[in-house]
């Protein structure tokens, strides 16, 4: 299943494919997780224990893999101490795991929760539970997202949150169907069977746009960079560039 939305900044969407379907959210639910910890008032220099058991959003508790975590940095400071605001940006700018665990756990999830109702995301959009809570999702609590949903998540964040999204070191799926150098403030998430990812375009010759395409299906072999999906990603990134003249309306 393909689902693509795209919108002029601040405007209603002009395309919509399947995009009110939901999928598995993968790392795309960790925006939300962001903009929580942004609007938590939390001081971000506070220091966080780094540890690797949480509360599970069922019963029990749960823990992450190292091997499987895209960000080693957080793991090297495990039994120590680390900034929120530091975790905070590792979680978007490497995907890390780990540290999303550690800023759910400061911000609580019903905190998240009100960062998509904020959003006006429907019903079908929703992260009741850390990434790798597998007791949770066991429970059949879920992170779902559709790409509609995702577009409104991003409309609705605040200039200081997008720009820690510019910093997303995992350019291998929205970016690179864009010329380089071209300013996104994005989010991807992969996992086996699923790739999406969502940005914010700052195009030099044309309005920004909001783009998120929704990836499920056998394409997605869950690697972080040799991802047929990611490559599908590119392509559709790079036709609505080239149509990028055309998204906003005449003034």
């Amino acid at each position: 299943m393909l689902s693509v939305a795209v919108a002029p900044w601040q405007r209603p969407p002009v395309i919509l494919r399947n995009a009110d379907v939901p999928h598995y959210a993968a790392s795309t639910m960790k925006v939300a997780v962001l903009a929580a910890v942004h609007r938590s008032g939390l001081d971000p220099d506070r220091e966080v224990s780094v540890v690797n058991r949480f509360a599970s959003a069922a019963d029990g508790s749960y823990t992450h893999s190292r091997v499987d975590d895209s960000d080693p940095e957080p793991w090297e400071l495990l039994g120590r101490t680390a900034p929120l605001g530091w975790l905070a940006g590792r979680m978007v700018s490497h995907s890390s795991n780990l540290a999303t665990s550690l800023c759910l756990t400061a911000v609580g999830h019903a905190a998240v929760a009100e960062v998509w109702r904020r959003a006006g995301a429907s019903a079908a959009s929703r992260s009741p539970r850390g990434v790798e809570d597998a007791p949770a999702r066991a429970a059949g609590l879920d992170n779902r997202v559709t790409a509609h949903d995702l577009i409104r998540l991003l409309t609705s964040l605040e200039p200081e949150v997008l720009a820690q999204l510019e910093h997303n070191a995992h350019r291998v799926d929205l970016a690179a169907g864009l010329p380089p150098g071209t300013r996104l403030a994005s989010k991807n998430g992969w996992f086996p069977g699923v790739r999406h990812g969502i940005g914010l375009v700052h195009p030099p010759d044309a309005p920004p746009y909001a783009l998120a395409v929704c990836y499920t299906g056998p394409l997605a072999n869950g690697q972080d960079v040799d991802d047929p999906a990611a490559r599908l990603l590119a392509r559709l990134s790079s036709r609505v560039w080239d149509c990028r003249h055309r998204l906003a309306p005449a003034p």
